[in-house]
């Protein structure tokens, strides 16, 4: 079990915020094959308080997507409070907030990863959310490790941390890279032990470095953190929450996807898709997605190029009539474990 606040989640695996991917079909089909919380793409603090057809998007949460996270990224402390409140007014079960992403645009407007630098603004920031809406919502916080390796940086993310809980916020997610890394180099999951031995009961999630069903566990069971969150091993693969179900629960993971229960899952994820953008829209969005499913497949180099070359929604449905038939007599499927071996269907993971 999983508390965060009053909610309560009956298996500690988390969809992680990725920005460009975790939309609303995204999150339904994650739920779909059991994540049991998803969080939307990071979301711009002025963007939710600008008028427009994006902020309207973004406010959109359906009756069937929850509990669901809002997460917000900034730089201006004044703007932070008022975005929070329209997430939470538009139905947001949890309000998070970015201080952990590494990239490069990012940093230089003084967002996201780059407040890890800046304890000060840091916790205004998640002092003004707790004011505005944690009387009704949890708010979390997401961090790296820190900036760099630095002795400063480290002083500086405990400072965040320790002050963050003081102020009220229901948990953490660290990632185990600092900013500085990007995603180059492991993850410190040494670091995630040591960060939850030093908050006690206080609510870590752990982040980074979790490709398979069997990193989701082994983090847990070896940092002590109460909870993951999966990012980019759970783009193209919505499996990867039934297995973590299955080793949780201490049964055997399930066979890898079908060439069958694949097709079934992404002509799920394209029709929703088309209802969320429309028709002409939905190909733009699922390109990166076919390519990412395409990973699964015995073909998967062949079908991820086919996938490359979608242009509209016939197109799509076409690489499915091809490469997804059921009928014909493909290889064994396999499953991807880790970032680049495959284990063959059958085989122990």
């Amino acid at each position: 079990m999983l508390r965060i606040g009053p909610i309560q989640l009956d298996v500690p695996f988390v969809q992680a915020a990725l920005s460009g991917y975790s939309d609303l079909p995204m999150r339904r089909i994650a739920r779909a094959h059991g994540a049991p919380y998803t969080l939307n793409e990071v979301i711009l603090d002025k963007l939710v308080i600008t008028p427009g057809k994006k902020r309207k998007r973004v406010l959109r949460v359906e009756p069937d997507d929850h509990p669901v996270g809002g997460q917000l990224m900034g730089a201006n402390p004044d703007d932070f409070a008022p975005a929070a409140a329209a997430l939470a007014e538009a139905g947001y079960d949890i309000i998070d907030i970015n201080f952990g992403c590494p990239v490069r645009k990012v940093l230089g407007r003084c967002r996201g990863g780059f407040l890890l630098s800046e304890p000060a603004s840091a916790l205004d920031i998640v002092r003004r959310v707790v004011e505005a809406v944690g009387g009704t919502r949890p708010v979390t916080v997401k961090m790296r490790r820190g900036m760099d390796d630095s002795t400063r940086s480290e002083r500086n993310f405990f400072t965040i941390l320790d002050g963050a809980f003081a102020l009220g916020v229901s948990a953490v997610t660290v990632h185990g890279r600092s900013v500085q890394q990007r995603y180059v180099g492991p993850s410190d999951w040494l670091f995630l032990a040591r960060v939850k031995r030093h908050v006690g009961d206080r609510v870590i999630l752990g982040s980074g470095d979790l490709f398979t069903a069997d990193d989701c566990v082994r983090m847990i069971r070896e940092t002590g953190v109460d909870g993951v969150t999966l990012a980019r091993g759970c783009i193209g693969n919505p499996w990867i929450f039934e297995e973590c179900r299955a080793l949780w629960r201490g049964q055997p993971l399930p066979p890898p996807p079908s060439i069958d229960a694949q097709r079934e899952t992404i002509a799920r994820h394209l029709d929703e898709a088309v209802a969320h953008y429309g028709p002409t829209h939905a190909p733009k969005f699922m390109r990166k997605f076919g390519i990412k499913y395409a990973e699964r497949h015995p073909h998967r180099r062949a079908v991820r190029d086919a996938f490359v070359r979608v242009k509209t929604t016939d197109d799509f449905r076409g690489v499915l009539e091809r490469w997804y038939d059921a009928t014909r007599d493909w290889p064994p499927v396999v499953r991807r474990e880790g970032c680049g071996d495959l284990i063959a269907a059958g085989a122990s993971a």
